[in-house]
């Protein structure tokens, strides 16, 4: 399995169009970028190509990072930073199957797989599959399983990708609060990609704070939506990670933290 991180960013990216901060400033000047959150996995044994979330991102970091256009997608959810990419669709593929969930959402009254159908009625060339969350489905030769993770109001989803002995675990957007069902999915991955958009220290500057807090009063949730870099680390922990990367990463990190390990950042290449 060779994992190659496209977007290690959140939802703006670093560096942030406009934006002059130490952390911004820094990425420029080293060269390093944060685009839109999206990870490209290939079967060496197959040969095909795997896409987790269809970043706005996606011609950018297909050419820049030379690896091939995916046989086969899916999508976490539909805020426009993972989903909205599936535009580039039009006039690449002769055919893509695009994987998601089929749980209706009480916020939008469908569910992820509906949303791409209705969002994207106009792409002939996307075949969109339902798929019960905790159930396995087959993509690219993997083992796939979509787990429900917290990220409100809208439901998403974390990724288990398992096959020839390795297994890959994506957090999906999340809080600290993943249901025992999900993590029991989520355990002893060879390689973890973790949701952990800010260090725990920001959480004083949300309106909402933190949440799960560790006994020793650090939050492991910024706000409600996102895990902290102290909650993502505590989770790869629990779940028995051998291998952990910090992804959908903030400019809030200070310039001094935002480019240390195990911050991820756009390129990395793995292979499990």
């Amino acid at each position: 399995m060779e994992i190659t991180l496209l977007g290690t960013g959140d939802t703006t990216g670093t560096p942030t169009p406009g934006c002059d901060c130490d952390t911004c400033s820094l990425a420029r000047e080293r060269g390093i970028e944060r685009s839109r959150f999206s990870v490209h996995v290939r079967n060496e044994e197959t040969g095909e190509s795997l896409l987790v979330d269809a970043s706005p991102d996606f011609r950018q970091q297909i050419l820049t990072h030379d690896v091939l256009l995916p046989d086969e997608l899916i999508i976490t959810h539909v805020h426009f930073d993972h989903l909205d990419g599936l535009g580039n669709a039009y006039r690449l593929f002769d055919s893509l199957p695009v994987h998601a969930a089929n749980e209706i959402d009480p916020e939008k009254d469908e569910s992820v797989a509906d949303t791409i159908r209705s969002k994207f009625d106009y792409l002939d060339r996307i075949s969109v599959y339902d798929h019960d969350p905790l159930s396995s489905f087959s993509a690219c030769g993997f083992d796939v399983t979509l787990v429900p993770v917290e990220h409100p109001p809208l439901l998403c989803y974390g990724v288990v990708i398992s096959g020839n002995g390795s297994k890959l675990v994506l957090s999906g957007d999340t809080s600290y609060g993943i249901p025992d069902s999900s993590r029991e999915r989520m355990m002893n991955p060879d390689l973890f990609l973790a949701d952990a958009i800010v260090p725990a220290s920001l959480c004083e500057h949300h309106p909402a704070g933190g949440r799960h807090h560790t006994e020793d009063g650090v939050p492991r949730t910024f706000g409600y939506k996102h895990m902290t870099r102290e909650g993502a680390l505590s989770l790869a922990n629990e779940l028995d990670a051998e291998g952990t990367r910090l992804v959908h990463v903030s400019h809030f990190y200070p310039a001094e933290e935002a480019f240390e390990e195990p911050l991820a950042i756009d390129g990395e290449q793995y292979r499990i």
